[in-house]
């Protein structure tokens, strides 16, 4: 069984993900590189999950991994953040023809207990059976797509509108899909919340 990350993680992109979504079980959100320079709904999002349930930042250890993880810092400072590192392992990707200009591993290209040592250096902290009820409330599978689809967030008429009001009220990002969203919804709320603020909040 996988480890379950109680904090959320932030990784630079796709294939991180991949990665680090094999060997632990957590909600994982990508910075698409530099693209988080210039997208405030994003960094909004991280600082709510960074003071819901807690932020663990993991990108490479390049010069381009440590510029976006201080961009990070110094736009979610005082919140509660966690910085996990990586060793430099000289190396490249499977799926690259050449090692990158820094010759050095990047996080989808570590192995697996590389990544869990790391972030557990860092502080993190992973769910076991007798925190099971203290981490109740972010369980993952608590809001599922039978829930969105019953408050008509999914697949009925206007569902796309009221998603987006949705969103807006929660201060998400627009782009943010309908199973992203869902992981989103299941870290910050419960199936009851999401219902109570749907009668209450965003339009028909």
């Amino acid at each position: 069984m996988r480890p379950v990350l109680r904090e959320a993680l932030v990784v630079e992109g796709r294939y991180d993900k991949n990665t680090v979504s094999q060997v632990l079980d957590a909600l994982i959100l990508e910075t698409r590189g530099f693209g988080v320079f210039t997208d405030p709904e994003l960094v909004a999002l991280l600082r709510t999950l960074a003071r819901t349930r807690g932020l663990v930042i993991l990108t490479d250890s390049d010069s381009a991994g440590f510029l976006i993880r201080n961009h990070l810092r110094g736009a979610l400072a005082g919140e509660n953040v966690k910085h996990a590192y990586i060793p430099d392992i000289p190396g490249k990707e499977r799926r690259k023809s050449a090692p990158s200009r820094e010759g050095k591993l990047g996080v989808e290209g570590v192995p697996g207990e590389v990544i869990l040592d790391a972030l557990r250096r860092a502080g993190a902290t992973f769910e076991n059976e007798s925190a099971e009820n203290e981490s109740a409330r972010h369980a993952r599978g608590g809001i599922t797509k039978t829930d969105l689809y019953a408050l008509g967030l999914t697949g009925t008429a206007g569902s796309d509108a009221r998603r987006a009001a949705l969103k807006k009220k929660l201060g998400l990002p627009e782009r943010l899909s309908a199973n992203a969203l869902l992981e989103v919804l299941n870290a910050l709320m419960t199936p009851e919340e999401l219902a109570a603020l749907t009668r209450d909040g965003p339009p028909e």
